[in-house]
């Protein structure tokens, strides 16, 4: 009957399995459905708007071949090869380390270059800004150069934003000038397209199931060292995916196609603090503490972090100058902090004095003594 609802049943299909124009509708709409994100439900409800009234467990025996593709064209990646010096992936991971029989969350920066896959991996105790800068810039002095571009994720401390209608990427002003400073284009992957930087990704999972599990560390220094003999095993290691030793395509095609190192790179790493003196006169700063004058006991001193020092201030007065450890739980002191602070005891010394307000010495009961006996 013209202008009536139909039923759109299994049987209403030709024999041999041929599908009707009901099927068709239903994957274009399931298709339109899904651009916007939505599922069969939706569709089943588009299809009711055009007077077809369809179960929905028959909507997704219908359309079930063509979510398939789609899910399949999704996933799919076109693997991107980059050209010789062109790309740096960076990323971190972290995973839960037993350091001096101390179980702690440890932060490992991974830089792959796209090219030859030579890796670098260091170790850090978070994740910050700084920690991203100081992982960049030591990836470099590893490789001798510096590549055109670098791969970022979209982390807070590198990216603040995205503009969606034009895709312009918003860059952290402090990361934009590093990179400026050291020659290097900023790139982000894509949201939720972690496969875009596929070689980080895929190294930081071989850090953690090659490098790291089922260790333990006497410190982490010994850690950082471990690190460091690892990555020259993993450079001279077969790649899976190149069926080469990432050093040999690194000294073949990639080291000359890098671009020099600057010249007099800016601090990486400089960091205002303001700390509180507690009474053992030691401030806290990522879990090292350094000594100050004890003077300045409740206190309130600010602490510049360098690359390589820690200076603290007390107003615009230098009062302490330690250099920069990295090892956790680590007591940096300077004996001069605490002049005047603890004496030295000499017993003798001290009880002699007494003594001889009296008239007599040790000397004296020492041989009273002996005479007794």
């Amino acid at each position: 009957m013209s202008g009536s609802r139909r039923q759109f049943e299994p049987e209403d299909r030709a024999p041999g399995g041929c599908a009707l124009a009901a099927d068709a509708a239903a994957v274009t709409l399931y298709d339109r459905a899904a651009e916007d994100e939505a599922d069969a439900v939706v569709a089943r409800q588009l299809l009711g708007e055009r007077g077809i009234d369809v179960e929905l467990r028959t909507l997704q025996r219908a359309v079930a071949p063509h979510r398939q593709a789609r899910r399949a064209a999704e996933v799919a990646t076109i693997r991107f090869e980059t050209a010789p010096g062109h790309q740096l992936q960076i990323d971190f991971g972290e995973r839960r380390v037993l350091v001096s029989g101390r179980e702690m969350r440890v932060y490992f920066f991974v830089a792959v270059l796209g090219y030859s896959r030579r890796i670098y991996v260091r170790a850090f105790l978070r994740e910050r800004h700084d920690d991203w800068r100081e992982g960049l810039s030591g990836a470099f002095l590893h490789f001798g150069g510096v590549t055109q571009t670098v791969l970022v994720d979209n982390a807070r401390a590198l990216i603040v934003g995205r503009d969606i209608e034009t895709g312009i990427v918003h860059v952290h002003p402090a990361f934009s000038a590093f990179c400026a400073d050291w020659g290097v284009a900023p790139r982000a992957c894509r949201p939720y397209r972690a496969r875009t930087k596929g070689k980080t990704e895929s190294g930081v999972g071989y850090v953690k199931r090659n490098a790291i599990a089922g260790r333990s560390f006497d410190s982490f220094v010994a850690l950082e060292a471990h690190l460091a003999t690892w990555i020259i095993a993993a450079d001279a290691r077969i790649h899976g995916t190149t069926h080469q030793r990432p050093l040999d395509r690194f000294e073949r095609e990639e080291r000359q196609a890098l671009r020099p190192l600057p010249a007099r790179p800016l601090p990486v790493r400089q960091q205002r603090l303001s700390r509180r003196v507690p009474t053992d006169a030691f401030v806290d700063v990522e879990t090292v503490r350094y000594s100050v004058p004890h003077r300045l006991v409740r206190r309130t001193v600010e602490v510049l972090l360098g690359d390589d020092e820690v200076v603290i201030f007390d107003g615009v007065a230098v009062v302490a100058r330690h250099r920069r450890v990295r090892e956790p739980f680590t007591r940096v002191v300077d004996p001069g902090h605490f002049a005047g602070l603890m004496r030295p005891h000499d017993d003798a010394a001290a009880v002699t004095p007494i003594l001889a307000t009296h008239g007599r010495t040790l000397d004296d009961y020492a041989a009273v003594v002996a005479g007794a006996a």
